[in-house]
């Protein structure tokens, strides 16, 4: 009986190997496109216009055809429905609690706040002329928070070109947005600090023995350019953790306003130095809130 001897060419190893390396790439590429990109695009939006300017209902559906490509754009109606029945003071200056709450009644991950509008202007140099802007605001609905604020704006000598420019824009702020929900879906889970004790209730017995931090100096913050050219009037609260040695460990905006104001308050209570909270003595970490209220001073208030 002859023996049949079966030997294995090293080239054919190589080759197996190779491969099976191949293989083993596109598997991890197409499990990524099965798993992570859903993620992604199952995203779900709503875009709310509490202003209802003719200009701003036009707007919107230009702006969720583009969102459409990679997120689920909720339903005008339901949403509008939602928006209605959730109670807040003013829209575009929501607390963290009024935001989600808003969120969880429209069922969504993020929403969208859009106010546009065509003004008109003056200056030394132009004299008369028109500028038509979009403020984008961009809210999670599981923390409140405003993950993004964009302010559009295009000049033109007269309203109707004004407008033209502000439309043609709404790829690339769709595109804008689309690339900041990426960059906010990695930031969701930033560990926040809990260590810092709230300022007790005046009659509790907590508060016996407390003495509350005290900045040495009390700092006002900017009234901002952007927020002074479109008049606007609102309230920023910041919650500030002062540690045992009166610095600022970590601060959080709890009531947003976008216009940089919020930029302008955070930067503002970091410059400030604290006398630290004691109890019988002892310094202790203790988080604070502080509240900035912003308002257009006339001309003839000065």
């Amino acid at each position: 009986m002859k023996k049949v001897i079966l030997i294995s060419r090293p080239a054919n190893i190589g080759m197996r190997k190779k491969y099976q390396k191949i293989f083993a790439f596109w598997r991890v590429g197409i499990l990524c496109l099965i798993f992570v990109f859903p993620l992604f695009a199952q995203q779900k939006i709503a875009v709310l216009i509490p202003d209802k300017s003719l200009q701003s209902q036009m707007l919107m559906p230009k702006l969720k055809t583009f969102l459409a490509q990679n997120f689920k754009v909720l339903d005008d109606s339901l949403s509008e429905a939602a928006f209605r029945s959730v109670t807040y003071e003013n829209p575009f200056n929501l607390s963290l609690k009024e935001a989600k709450n808003l969120g969880t009644a429209i069922g969504c991950d993020y929403f969208l706040l859009v106010k546009t509008q065509t003004l008109r202007r003056y200056s030394f140099e132009k004299k008369e002329f028109y500028e038509s802007f979009a403020a984008v605001y961009m809210v999670s609905s599981r923390t409140g928070r405003l993950v993004f604020w964009k302010l559009a704006t295009f000049e033109a000598e007269d309203s109707q070109n004004a407008e033209k420019k502000l439309f043609a824009s709404i790829s690339n702020l769709a595109t804008e947005i689309s690339q900041k929900l990426k960059v906010v879906a990695k930031e969701a889970n930033q560990p926040s600090a809990d260590n810092f004790e709230q300022l007790p209730n005046e009659n509790s017995p907590e508060a016996k023995d407390f003495r509350p931090p005290l900045p040495y100096k009390r700092i006002r913050p900017e009234y901002t350019k952007t927020a002074n050219l479109y008049s606007i009037e609102a309230t920023v609260d910041i919650e500030a953790d002062i540690d045992e040695n009166g610095n600022v460990a970590h601060s959080e905006i709890i009531r947003w306003a976008g216009f940089g104001l919020d930029e302008s308050v955070a930067e503002t209570v970091r410059k400030m130095n604290w006398r630290p909270a004691e109890r019988s003595g002892k310094s202790l970490p203790t988080r604070v809130l502080l509240r900035y209220n912003f308002k257009k001073i006339a001309d003839d208030e000065k």
